[in-house]
């Protein structure tokens, strides 16, 4: 009588009554979840522990010499001490992400074996990058700072891993502009060796120039002149005569004087600036500041930080219990479907 009053009431249930529909597969539903979360821990259990240990940094506003310390113009100097911006934290984000920092961190920990990766495997490095990019992490946080995140089952390697990516932070952003400093080096260096022969050849031509007797030419021109007109009124012929020899000298170098020596004074001006240039990008060229500001160094961590092993085992079984309930229901409209089908 009970089992046909079951059956009656089964008949007319409708699934959206959770309750009941709990209730009348608790037997299931409990063993299915029982047995999930036994399977979890287990797996949870196999699961290989990691360390996670970060650096965090702030990108400097410049590393050059030249603008940090050499610039004399006080509008184009910048601040040794600054924190660089947005644009700033970026770029450190681009070089922590480039291949020379991954590819030196790879062969320094010869993380190929260190992740138990066999190098006879045909897609070995790929799965050497991924597992290095599923373990190392930047990212910019909301102060503007730089974190790297790095994970692995060691605490010690996991924080020397992170320590020295910060560190060829530096490295590769120097060579960086190491390499175009010297490009510009080699070009300014050229132009100044060229300004150096010209001004050789003007000083060549002044030389020859006051060795016919012209070395200052407006104040030797006034006095030869004054003199000259003296000897004419006293009748002084001879004195004359040298005196227009000299002058005549003056009329045929003069101009060339002049213009070499106005000639002389621009160079120089701009020999001196070049040369300031020169000694800017020679210091780019060779030396450099740091790029970053250090916050914390990582350092090998006491506790894992993966796996969290009961957040799996609850997730786990949640997503088994619900994956039930869904089962269940659906069997239950087949079901209803094809009895609706046999009347």
């Amino acid at each position: 009588m009970q089992n046909q009053e079951d059956q009656a009431y089964m008949k007319n249930f409708d699934s959206s009554n959770l309750l009941f529909f709990l209730y009348q597969h608790r037997k299931t539903l409990i063993v299915v979840s029982l047995a999930a979360a036994l399977v979890s821990a287990v797996v949870s259990l196999m699961i290989q522990e990691k360390y996670l240990s970060s650096v965090v940094l702030f990108p400097a506003a410049s590393n050059s010499i030249s603008k940090s310390l050499m610039t004399e113009d006080v509008t184009g100097k910048q601040d040794i001490n600054a924190f660089g911006e947005e644009e700033e934290a970026e770029q450190l984000l681009q070089i922590l992400n480039s291949d020379e920092i991954s590819g030196r961190i790879r062969a320094k920990y010869q993380l190929m074996k260190h992740y138990g990766i066999d190098p006879d495997d045909q897609y070995a490095l790929t799965e050497t990058l991924k597992e290095y990019e599923d373990n190392v992490t930047f990212k910019r946080t909301e102060f503007n700072s730089v974190r790297i995140d790095v994970m692995d089952h060691s605490a010690d390697t996991a924080a020397m891993i992170a320590n020295d990516i910060a560190a060829l932070l530096d490295t590769v952003r120097t060579r960086m502009q190491h390499d175009r400093a010297k490009q510009g080096l080699r070009i300014i260096e050229q132009e100044y060796q060229d300004m150096l022969k010209y001004m050789r050849q003007i000083d060549d031509s002044l030389t020859g120039i006051r060795a016919k007797g012209l070395t200052d030419f407006e104040v030797e021109v006034e006095q030869l002149t004054k003199a000259y007109y003296e000897a004419v009124a006293q009748g002084k012929t001879s004195v004359v005569k040298k005196l227009e020899e000299k002058l005549a000298i003056f009329s045929e170098y003069g101009s060339a004087y002049l213009t070499l020596t106005e000639a002389r004074e621009f160079e120089q001006e701009q020999l001196s600036l070049l040369r300031a240039k020169y000694e800017e990008t020679k210091a780019d060229a060779s030396e450099s500041l740091t790029t970053k500001f250090v916050v914390n160094r990582a350092w090998p961590s006491e506790k894992k930080a993966y796996p969290i092993r009961w957040l799996i085992v609850v997730v786990s079984t949640f997503s088994a219990f619900l994956l039930t309930i869904l089962a269940i229901i659906a069997l239950e409209n087949v079901k209803r479907f094809r009895n609706a089908e046999e009347k």
